[in-house]
C-alpha cells in the first residue's frame, strides 16, 4: 500500500530533511504506534521496516520506548513450559 501525505511547504521547509528521510521518519512513527497499540506484531515491525533480525527489531522498539508485550499471563505460561521441560529432562 502506498500513502501520500501533503505537508505545507513552509512546514516541510522547517523539517530541513530530504524527502526520503521524512518518509522513513513518518513510517517509523506509524509502525511504533501500531505496535504500541497491538495492531501489528513484533514480526510485522521487522517486515515493514526491513530490519535484518529479531534483535534489530528489539533495538528499534527499545529506542522508541515501545517494549515487548509481555504480561503476567505470558510469564506464567513460560514458567509452566519450563516446568514441563525440566520434568521431561529429569525423566531421561
Amino acid at each position: 500500500m502506498q500513502i501520500t501525505i501533503d505537508i505545507p511547504d513552509e512546514i516541510a521547509g522547517q523539517l530541513n530533511e530530504a524527502p526520503d528521510r521524512v518518509r522513513r521518519y513518518l513510517l517509523e512513527l506509524l509502525v511504533v504506534e501500531a505496535y504500541r497499540t497491538e495492531r501489528i506484531t513484533h514480526f510485522q515491525v521487522g517486515k515493514i521496516l526491513d530490519l535484518p533480525s529479531r534483535w534489530a527489531v528489539d533495538a528499534f522498539l527499545k529506542k522508541h520506548d515501545a517494549y515487548l508485550h509481555y504480561d503476567e499471563e505470558d510469564l506464567e505460561s513460560d514458567r509452566e513450559t519450563l516446568r514441563q521441560l525440566n520434568n521431561k529432562n529429569a525423566a531421561l
